[in-house]
Formats: C-alpha cells, structure tokens, sequence
C-alpha cells in the first residue's frame, strides 16, 4: 500500500510540473569584485509561474574546467584566474526534495581576455608567505611577510615594467619593494607585513600587471593555497642530553600563530661512530629513544602543521644541529691489549715464514768465514822508483805464511 502511494504522489508532482513551463532567468552578469574574484548574479524570469513548486537554479562555470553548482540564492562570488577571460551559465531547474525534476534552457554571459601581446605577460610566478613574531603590538602577537617572484615574458620589450598586487579577503595591498635584472625590469616583490592571516584557509589571490611604450603587456594572475606556499619556521631552542644509553631531546613549537596541538615533528639522530641515521616523528615537543652504544650524536628537527588544524603542507627547513654524547674512549689496559695480540700475530707470522719459506736465510745471510783453501804464498808487489826517469826497478816480496819465515827476494829489471 504504501509504495502505490508513494508512486501516486510522485506522479501529482509530474502532473503539477507539467502545468507550467520553466523559464530561464534573466539580466545574468559578471562583475569583477576583486582581484582573480568575480560576482555572478541574475534574476528569475518575471513571467515564471511559481504556484506551488520550489524554484532553484543550476549553475555552470567553465573556467578553466566545468564546475557544476545547485543553489537557491540568485547570486555567488566566485575565485578564479582572469588572464584568460571567463564564461558561466545558468538555468532554472524545478526543486522537488532537494532533486531537480527539470530545468528550463542555459542563458550564459562571459568576460573576454584582457588585451595585451601574446608571450609579453610575467612568466613562473612563484610566492612563499612567511610567520614572524610582532614585537611592536600586542593585538597581533605574529605578522605575515610574503615573496613573490617572476620573469619576464619573452616577447616583453626591454622598457617593461611590471607591478604586483595581492589580494587576502577583500583587502588589496600594491607592492612596495622590488628587486629588478640585468634590464632594470621588476621581476621580485617583498611584503615585510601583510593582512594575511597566519591561520587563515583562504587563497591568496596575486597579479602582475605590465606596462610598455612599445607594445600592450598582457596581465597574469594567480590563486595560491597558503598551506602549499607556507615557508613554516623550525623549531626554536632545540636541545639534546645523554643519560647513559637514554637519549632525550626537546624543542620549543616553531614561531607560528597555531598552537602547540597543531604540529607535527620529525626527528632526525646521526650516529658519527657507526654513520647511520635514525629519524622518527611524534607530535609533541619532546622525544627520547635508546641508543645501542655510548657515542657522540647529532640531532636536528622539523616541524609541519598538522592536518588537524589545516590541510598539510611543506616541511620547514631542519633545526640547526645539536651535538650531544661523547666517543667513548678505550682504556690504557685494553690497547695494551690489543697491541699484544698484534705482536704475537706477527711473531707467529714470522716464524710461520722462517719454516716453510727460508725468509729469515734471506733476510739475515750468515757472515762469511775466512777460507780455508788460500794459497800458501801471498804476493804483495810492491813498485819502487830509483835513481832519474830512466831507470826504474820493481821489488817483489814473497811471504811463506805456511812455515812462518819470511824470505825476501829482489829481483831488478
């Protein structure tokens, strides 16, 4: 009984549908209301028929892909990139529990391009937000510095000069601090303190407008997600003590407007004894672990905010590094030790070579003895000059070294 029933007041509504047309809406326009953010609105038909039914409409943005969107109201803001101009569409469709049952035609409306010569707007346009801590009020303990960077279009000419805007909420701030190339071009842009908020969700909208005497400079824009363009801070004050084998560290948050719970840490220990290194996450400020031997360590840390408080985003950069232990040094007992079982390694090398090798014949020959088998006579010549140059005479003398006498025999040429 009960689904006839319901098939029976489905087919009441078909019927007073069908009683009326669906009307597209009218006066459908875009407004720009701020930098890459435009207002879409419109106004029903005033000759729709109402009655009974709920009316509500589909919208259609096709800027760069198609975003579909079902909505009573008659109006939406809308963020999107402009440099490359922007259409929608909408129509009115007949609300039945929150599920169209029909919908009238589209009616679209669009924004052209902005002018400009092809290839002459800013090219990679980059940006990196930054948290400080705000000495000078107490209202607003962290400020936000942001940098963007970018290059010159190809087809630019050399008398370029382009100029940045942001745009955070409804607040648009020009920049004031450029740096510039080889040209005198701007193509970086520093904002010691913006209106970002350092726990803010919304996008950063950026634009780079250009002006030349010699041709149109097209703009650019960009939508940037603060949690992917975060430059977040290290932990502060990191510091590192050994008990033993029990090695703890401890930091403070890094310098942020979110709280304590909303971080994330990884911690990084290198052995300088054995070189490996240890890394482990945690999501408190402290961290303990032990170690397999008593050795000199080095620590460091890096945090990033936590999805709890946002979506994730970019690690910052490792703490500077902590030394903590000390290389263990061996006492005087145990390189004795070791410098007597080296000595009796080598002494028994050495006689293990002497045995099969002949090394020690060959290192240390024996002294060679007198000979035995000499001749029993030992001449000694012996010259002698006499009288002018003319006559010269040579004595020989032959020692018997085998009776003991010795006999001398002059013989005078």
């Amino acid at each position: 009984m009960a689904p006839a029933l319901l098939i029976l007041l489905g087919a009441a509504a078909i019927l007073r549908a069908d009683k009326f047309s669906l009307l597209p809406p009218v006066n459908f326009t875009i407004k720009v209301t701020g930098l890459a953010q435009v207002l879409l609105s419109w106004k029903p038909d005033p000759d729709q028929e109402r009655g009974r039914a709920q009316l509500g409409y589909h919208l259609r943005v096709h800027s760069p892909q198609d975003d579909d969107y079902e909505i009573k109201s008659t109006a939406r803001k809308y963020e999107t990139v402009l440099h490359r101009g922007f259409s929608a569409s909408v129509r009115t469709i007949l609300w039945e529990r929150h599920h169209p049952l029909r919908a009238s035609r589209w009616v679209s409306a669009e924004l052209k391009a902005p002018p400009g010569s092809p290839g002459t707007s800013a090219v990679n346009l980059t940006c990196t937000t930054n948290t400080v801590a705000n000495n000078h009020t107490d209202s607003r303990p962290y400020r936000v510095s942001l940098r963007c960077a970018w290059r010159a279009g190809e087809e630019a000419p050399a008398d370029t000069q382009y100029v940045l805007y942001y745009r955070y909420g409804s607040r648009t701030e020009a920049c004031g601090e450029y740096s510039q190339d080889t040209l005198k071009r701007n193509v970086a842009c520093w904002f010691p303190t913006t209106s970002i908020d350092g726990k803010g969700q919304d996008a950063l909208a950026v634009r780079v407008n250009g002006s030349s005497r010699r041709a149109a400079i097209r703009p650019y824009d960009r939508l940037f997600a603060l949690p992917e363009i975060d430059q977040v801070n290290p932990p502060g004050n990191v510091t590192a003590e050994m008990e033993g084998t029990r090695l703890s560290v401890r930091w403070e948050k890094p310098v942020s407007a979110f709280p304590n719970h909303c971080w994330t840490y990884e911690v990084k220990i290198y052995s300088t004894r054995k070189g490996y290194v240890q890394t482990e996450n945690t999501t408190t400020n402290k961290f303990s672990t032990t170690v397999s031997d008593i050795a000199k360590y080095c620590v460091a840390v890096r945090a990033a905010v936590g999805s709890t408080c946002r979506e994730r985003g970019l690690w910052s950069a490792w703490s500077q590094p902590t030394d903590t232990g000390k290389d263990a040094q061996k006492p005087w007992t145990e390189w004795l030790l070791i410098l007597l079982a080296a000595a009796l390694c080598a002494a028994f090398v050495c006689s293990l070579g002497c045995r099969t090798g002949h090394i020690c014949t060959k290192l240390f020959p024996p002294v060679p003895g007198p000979k035995s088998d000499i001749r029993d006579v030992l001449a000694t010549v012996n010259y002698e000059k006499t009288g002018s140059g003319e006559t010269e005479s040579e004595v020989i003398s032959y020692v018997d070294t085998e009776h003991g006498l010795e006999g001398l025999e002059d013989l005078v040429f």
